[in-house]
């Protein structure tokens, strides 16, 4: 890409539980944040322009497309798709495919994302199917947990392809050279796991190109176990959401704890710098949206609770997505055409 040239992403204005407010304002305060970007909010354009009146912006970095209708988070995915032509979502995938845009940000339905990535944007040629893969936070660091949600039905070469995928965005995005990779197993032993983790383990080994350490149990996730998290998305999505609701737990009982006597409050206030250092580090705003990879576009699938914040760090993290060529690098790495 060309130095001086901007990075074009689309901001789902309608998508999400705060939408409009939460992806215009943090439309808004990522345009503050990064010169390099421009931003097209696709929606009710009445509603936008009356959220945008609210800030002050670069309005040159700013465009609306309209789109009159929505797709909701309980409305079938691929009927929504073919028959909502006029949504948001639809509307702002096909500036995507007609390359009018570069990205796509969305915190709206997570079904109609990911049919919508797949039909309206398309893969990539040789991509067999296109993962969600979001960061989760470790004790280390971070984890790429590929796939998380967009392919329950998942074939080995499916797992191959993520694994892969995933290596590069790690190496390129996060910066982990060389990067770890695992499978989800009930054992660390090659000889566990179903039919499909057992299928899928000797072709793993079997790839030289990718840093394969071999099976991965649950615990040893949130330990930092390895940097590519590889599963089908079933399996994916339980841990996705088993960590969500673990910290929202384990937050509520130690705030909890920390209220309980006179004696708990006073040592409350000696470690509130540094408790509120540690859960930033595990704060899922912290690490934007997840990427749908493998698509001729960048599409990335922000939370549906999604404040400004998380809105923000999802369109910042196009910005190397595309500065890095990821697309280009898989099509490489893989062979391609």
């Amino acid at each position: 890409m060309i130095m001086d040239e901007k990075i074009r992403i689309v901001v789902d204005a309608m998508g999400g539980d705060n939408a409009p407010e939460a992806p215009i304002h943090g439309a808004v305060d990522a345009l503050a944040e990064n010169n390099k970007i421009e931003i097209t909010l696709v929606g009710r354009t009445p509603d936008i322009e009356a959220e945008l009146a609210k800030y002050s912006y670069d309005k040159d970095r700013v465009h609306i497309v309209n789109a009159e209708d929505v797709i909701g988070f309980d409305e079938p995915p691929v009927e929504a798709i073919r028959k909502k032509k006029d949504s948001s979502i639809v509307v702002g995938m096909k500036l995507v495919k007609k390359g009018d845009a570069d990205d796509f940000v969305s915190a709206g339905s997570t079904g109609a994302s990911l049919v919508g990535g797949q039909l309206v944007v398309g893969r990539i040629r040789g991509i067999e199917r296109a993962p969600l893969a979001p960061l989760i936070p470790t004790t280390d660091g971070v984890s790429l947990l590929i796939d998380c949600g967009a392919n329950v039905d998942a074939r080995s070469s499916h797992l191959v392809q993520f694994a892969k995928m995933g290596s590069i965005y790690m190496e390129n995005i996060v910066g982990i050279k060389n990067p770890r990779v695992a499978i989800v197993n009930i054992g660390a032993e090659e000889e566990k796991g179903n039919a499909l983790v057992k299928e899928t383990y000797p072709l793993l080994k079997e790839c030289e190109d990718i840093n394969f350490i071999g099976s991965i149990e649950a615990r040893d996730i949130p330990k930092g176990g390895a940097d590519v998290i590889v599963c089908e998305a079933f399996v994916g999505n339980v841990i996705l959401k088993l960590y969500e609701g673990l910290g929202s737990a384990l937050l509520h009982k130690v705030k909890e704890g920390l209220m309980s006597s006179l004696r708990s409050k006073i040592g409350a206030l000696l470690i509130k710098p540094a408790l509120k250092k540690t859960l930033k580090a595990f704060d899922a705003s912290e690490h934007g949206g997840a990427p749908l990879l493998g698509l001729k576009g960048l599409v990335v699938k922000a939370h549906g609770s999604s404040s400004e914040v998380e809105i923000k760090t999802a369109i910042l993290q196009c910005i190397s997505f595309s500065e890095e060529g990821i697309n280009d690098r898989i099509r490489e790495n893989l062979k391609l055409d």
